[in-house]
C-alpha cells in the first residue's frame, strides 16, 4: 500500500478538479482506502483530490524564488559584459543567449505563477459549487460546473494575452482596452454557449427513450386493469386478465362532458381573486413567478356545491356506474393535453424549458415534459392540475363510493372500513391544500416540467388509482371491529404526524435557521450557507416525510382486510416511487453539498426505514 505524503492539517496547494489552477487548502483526512485527501477550501468548500492533484507550497516557492533569482543576475551580467570595450562581439553574443535564457525564465515564471492564481474571477471555487436540501432538489439553482468548462476554453487564450504583455511594444492602455472588450463580449458569450449546453440532462431517469415510450402505454393500461380488477368478484392476481369490456362501451360522450364541466369549473375557482398572492422560487433567470394560494376556498366551495346538489337529490351513484368511462375520458383529455403542451414548448425561450426534460429526445421530453412553467397569461396550467382537479376529484370520488356501497347493500350507514377510508385521505388532500405554498418548493414545481408525466398523474393516476381502496370496498365490503378500527387509526395519526411534523420542521429552519424555537435542533454546515439537519425528524432517518406518507398509506389500505392483494397495491406503489424519488434526492444532494452530504450520511445512516433502509 502506498505510504501517505500529506498529514493532516498541513497546508498545501490544491487543485480545483477540472481546471489547472492551483489553491492553498488545508488536509483534513485520508482514506486509506480510495487514497484520496478530504482538503478544505479557504471559503469552507471540501472535496476529496489524488495525490497527483495536491502539491506542497514549498516547491511553488521554490520555483518561484529559483526563477526570480536567477533573472536579476543573468541582467547585471549582460549589463556588465555589454558595457566591455574589450569582448565587445564576444559580449554581445553571450548576452544574446542569455537574453533568451532569461526571457525561457520569464515565461516559466509566468506559467507557475498561473498555476497558484485563478485566471478568472468566477473560476473561483466558491459555495455554489456544491448544492442542495434535505430531502428534495432546488432545481433552480445553475449548474456551476459551466464555470469551470468555461475557464477551461478561456485560458490558453488568457495566457498568450499575458505573455504578449510581458513582450509586446504596445502601450498597457491599448492592452487593457482590449481586455475589457474581450471580458465583456467575449466571456459572457462564451458563458452563455456553456450554461446551454450544460443544461442538457446527462442522465435520463425512467429508462431513458425507450423505457418513457413504455410507460406512456403502461400507465394507462396498469390503471384500466386495476379497475376492471376491482369490479371482479374474485379480484384475485390469479385470475389474468380480466374480462375486457366491448371497447365502445369505455366511451361516453357524456360522461366526458361532465369530465370538462369539473375541470373548467375548478378552473374558475382557481382564477377566483381570493387568497393571498406569493411568489415561487427564482428561475434560472432570476424572475419569480406569482402564484395565488386559494386551494383551500376551491374545496369549501367544490364542498358547498356537491352538498348543493345532494340536498336536491342529485344522485352521485352515477359517477360509479360509470367509473372506466370517467378514467376513459380523463385519460383522453390528458393525452390531448400533453400533445398542446409539448407543441407550445417548441417555441418557449430556452430558459423556460426543465431542466429535465430538455434532452434533445422527443419522447422522452413528451414524457417529463418539456416546458417547465407552461403558462396561459397568469393561468400556471402545471400548478393548477398538481392540486385542484385530481386532488379534489380524489376526495369526491371517494364520497361517490361511500353513497354506492350504502345503496348497493341497503345500508342505513356506511361501513366502518369505508368511514375509515374516506376520513383518512379526507385528511390529507385538507392537509395539502392548507399547506399549499409548502407545493411550490416541492420538485414537480421547481425541477419537472409539465408533459405527460404529470399531466396524466395528476387528472389519472392520483383521482383513479388513490380512491382504489373505496371502489374496492363498493364491491367486497370487509367488517372490521372497533378495537381493530382503532389501532388503524393510531397508526395513521402516527404517519401523519411524522410527515407534517418533518415538513414543518424543515420549512421552519428553512426559511430561519436562526428562529430561537428552533435553537434545539443542530445541523452541519454546508459551503452553500444552509444546514443539513441532524436532530429531530431528520437525524431519525434521511427522509422522514417519506416514512410519514408510507406509514399512513398502510392505514388506508388495512380497512379492506387480507382477503386479496389489490388494495394494497397503492402501499406497493408509493414505496416503489419513494424509493425512486429517495435514489434521485440522494444523487442531487451529494452533488449540491459533496462531503458535507456523506457526514451526513455518515451521521444518518438510514434512508427511509429505520434499522432497515
Amino acid at each position: 500500500m502506498p505510504n501517505r505524503r500529506f498529514a493532516d492539517g498541513e497546508v498545501v496547494m490544491g487543485r480545483w478538479p477540472g481546471s489547472v489552477l492551483y489553491y492553498e487548502v488545508q488536509v483534513t483526512s485520508y482514506d486509506d482506502v480510495s487514497h484520496l485527501y478530504t482538503v478544505k477550501y479557504k471559503d469552507g468548500t471540501e472535496l476529496a483530490l489524488k495525490e497527483s492533484d495536491i502539491r506542497s507550497q514549498s516547491s511553488f516557492k521554490h520555483r518561484k524564488s529559483q526563477s526570480s533569482s536567477s533573472s536579476p543576475s543573468r541582467r547585471s551580467t549582460s549589463r556588465s559584459r555589454s558595457r566591455s570595450p574589450g569582448r565587445p562581439a564576444k559580449g554581445r553574443r553571450r548576452s544574446s543567449s542569455q537574453s533568451r535564457e532569461h526571457k525561457d525564465d520569464k515565461k516559466k515564471t509566468i506559467q507557475e505563477t498561473n498555476l497558484a492564481l485563478p485566471v478568472l474571477c468566477f473560476s473561483k471555487p466558491s459555495e455554489n459549487n456544491t448544492k442542495r436540501y434535505n430531502g428534495e432538489p432546488e432545481s433552480t439553482e445553475k449548474n456551476d460546473t459551466s464555470f469551470v468548462i468555461l475557464e477551461q476554453k478561456l485560458k490558453p487564450d488568457m495566457e498568450t494575452e499575458r505573455v504578449l504583455e510581458h513582450y509586446s511594444l504596445r502601450p498597457r492602455k491599448e492592452e487593457k482596452k482590449k481586455e475589457e472588450i474581450y471580458s465583456e463580449e467575449k466571456i459572457f458569450e462564451t458563458i452563455k454557449t456553456v450554461e446551454k449546453a450544460a443544461s442538457k440532462p446527462k442522465e435520463l431517469e425512467f429508462g431513458g427513450r425507450i423505457g418513457t415510450f413504455i410507460l406512456i402505454f403502461f400507465l394507462p393500461a396498469t390503471v384500466f386493469y386495476l379497475l376492471l380488477m376491482c369490479k371482479q368478484d374474485d379480484p384475485s392476481l390469479l385470475n389474468f386478465p380480466p374480462p375486457l369490456p366491448a371497447l365502445e362501451s369505455l366511451w361516453e360522450t357524456r360522461v366526458f362532458g361532465v369530465f370538462l364541466v369539473w375541470f373548467f369549473l375548478q378552473a374558475l375557482l382557481y382564477l377566483l381573486p381570493v387568497g393571498k398572492v406569493v411568489e415561487g422560487l427564482p428561475l434560472s433567470s432570476g424572475r419569480k413567478l406569482q402564484y395565488r394560494i386559494n386551494g383551500f376556498y376551491s374545496f369549501l366551495f367544490t364542498a358547498a356545491a356537491i352538498g348543493t346538489l345532494l340536498y336536491f337529490q342529485f344522485d352521485l351513484h352515477y359517477l360509479y356506474d360509470h367509473f372506466m368511462q370517467f378514467a376513459v375520458s380523463a385519460a383522453a383529455f390528458s393525452m390531448v393535453l400533453s400533445i398542446y403542451l409539448y407543441i407550445r414548448s417548441l417555441k418557449a425561450p430556452e430558459e423556460e424549458l426543465a431542466p429535465g426534460g430538455n434532452s434533445g429526445y422527443f419522447v422522452y421530453d413528451f414524457f417529463t415534459g418539456h416546458e417547465l412553467n407552461p403558462r396561459i397569461g397568469s393561468f400556471d396550467l402545471k400548478y393548477f392540475c398538481e392540486l385542484r382537479p385530481g386532488l379534489l376529484g380524489w376526495v369526491v370520488i371517494n364520497l361517490a363510493m361511500l353513497l354506492a356501497e350504502m345503496k348497493i347493500h341497503n345500508q342505513s350507514m356506511p361501513s366502518l372500513s369505508m368511514i375509515l377510508v374516506n376520513s383518512f385521505q379526507l385528511l390529507y388532500v385538507v392537509d395539502a391544500l392548507w399547506n399549499e405554498e409548502a407545493v411550490l418548493t416541492t420538485m414537480d414545481i421547481t425541477h419537472d416540467g409539465f408533459g405527460f408525466m404529470l399531466a396524466f398523474g395528476d387528472l389519472v393516476w392520483v383521482p383513479f388509482v388513490y380512491s382504489l381502496q373505496a371502489f374496492y370496498l363498493v364491491s367486497h365490503p370487509t367488517a372490521i371491529s372497533w378495537p381493530a378500527a382503532a389501532a388503524i387509526t393510531v397508526l395513521n395519526c402516527i404517519g401523519y404526524y411524522i410527515f407534517r411534523s418533518a415538513n414543518s420542521q424543515k420549512n421552519n429552519f428553512r426559511r430561519n435557521p436562526a428562529d430561537p424555537k428552533l435553537a434545539y435542533l443542530k445541523f452541519i454546515p454546508t459551503a452553500t450557507g444552509k444546514g443539513l439537519l441532524v436532530t429531530g425528524w431528520w437525524g431519525f432517518v434521511r427522509h422522514p416525510n417519506y416514512l410519514g406518507d408510507i406509514i399512513m398509506a398502510l392505514a388506508w389500505s388495512l380497512p379492506c382486510g387480507f382477503n386479496h392483494i389489490l388494495p394494497y397495491f397503492y402501499v406497493i406503489y408509493f414505496i416503489c416511487l419513494l424509493v425512486h424519488r429517495e435514489a434521485r434526492d440522494e444523487h442531487h444532494c451529494k452533488q449540491k453539498y459533496g462531503l458535507a452530504w456523506e457526514r451526513y450520511c455518515q451521521r444518518v445512516p438510514y434512508r427511509i426505514f429505520p434499522y432497515i433502509y
